[in-house]
């Protein structure tokens, strides 16, 4: 019985740590979002925590080792989303239908997690998230391209990249104003986005079917 009691003691140390970790990371993201990250301090975080900065740095170092776990974690389960959101699909896929799922699961992911937009996308994160970031959209990039390449499987490969480059830079723009909004408005923003990808896709995938169906066809007058 005594050498049961003296495992459990570490797991009940261990799993209030991890409380204690999750708290706090709520708590930093909090206070970026309301203040951008070169702002906020450990003092507003542990405030924001309800515990003293001696809490906090039982656990996190400072406020940079805060916002990198707080973004590795993020990170994580973004890849997780788009891995999701942007599998290849069948080409007989409706595209409204796979531009809407796509469209939908991300900004479902930042609309949860606003701090990741504050974090990733603002002039003054951490060099390391900074790297972190760029590797997740090289891989964002490459997943947008798999996509498209079932839906565009005869374009040659330069096409497809640009087109992908195209597709997350109005997606960025899109959830940027999306972001800014709430309700209601914040849906119509999200709506157009979607709109405005369906109309950018539409012609080059409907141009690449009919090409594909009449290969011989000459080029209309």
């Amino acid at each position: 019985m005594p050498d049961n009691q003296e495992k459990e003691q570490p797991r009940r140390r261990q799993a209030r740590g991890e409380r204690r970790v999750a708290q706090l990371l709520e708590a930093a993201a909090s206070v970026f979002c309301a203040t951008g990250y070169t702002a906020a301090s450990t003092n507003a975080i542990a405030r924001e925590a309800g515990v003293s900065p001696g809490t906090l740095y039982q656990f996190f170092p400072n406020k940079e080792a805060i916002a990198i776990e707080l973004g590795d974690r993020l990170m994580h389960e973004m890849r997780e989303t788009y891995g999701e959101a942007l599998a290849p699909v069948d080409p007989a896929t409706p595209l409204e239908e796979a531009v809407g799922a796509a469209v939908d699961r991300f900004i479902d992911f930042n609309c949860e997690h606003p701090v990741f937009f504050a974090l990733m996308h603002g002039p003054d994160i951490p060099g390391r998230i900074s790297e972190e970031h760029d590797a997740l959209h090289a891989t964002l990039l490459a997943r947008i391209e798999g996509l498209l390449r079932s839906l565009l499987p005869e374009a040659p490969g330069a096409d497809v990249t640009r087109t992908a480059h195209m597709c997350l830079g109005l997606y960025k723009a899109g959830l940027e104003l999306a972001l800014a909004h709430e309700g209601a408005e914040r849906d119509a923003y999200v709506q157009e986005l979607k709109h405005v990808l369906i109309r950018y896709l539409e012609p080059l995938i409907g141009g690449r079917t009919a090409a594909s169906a009449h290969p011989t066809a000459p080029p209309p007058a």
